[in-house]
C-alpha cells in the first residue's frame, strides 16, 4: 500500500500533531462513554471499559504529542 504525499513527505512535527489530534478524537469518545456509563438506568450494568482512564491516558499523551508538534515547528 502506497502512503499518500503529504504522509510521506510530512515533517516530524506533522506526524507527532496527526498522532495527537487521534489520542485527543479518544479522549472525547472516552468522555462520552464515560458519560453515558454514569448515567445508566440499571446500578448493576456495569461495563467493562474503564473510559476514565482511557480518556485521562489519551489526553495526557496527546497533549504531550502536540506540545512536541508545536515545539518542532516553532524550531523550524
Amino acid at each position: 500500500m502506497r502512503l499518500p504525499d503529504f504522509l510521506l513527505f510530512a515533517s516530524d512535527a506533522t506526524l507527532f500533531a496527526l498522532a495527537a489530534a487521534g489520542l485527543l478524537a479518544l479522549s472525547v469518545l472516552a468522555a462520552c462513554g464515560e458519560r453515558r456509563r454514569k448515567r445508566r438506568r440499571s446500578i448493576d450494568a456495569v461495563g467493562l471499559m474503564p473510559w476514565r482512564d482511557v480518556g485521562v491516558l489519551s489526553l495526557f499523551a496527546g497533549l504531550v504529542l502536540l506540545a512536541m508538534a508545536v515545539m518542532g515547528w516553532l524550531k523550524g
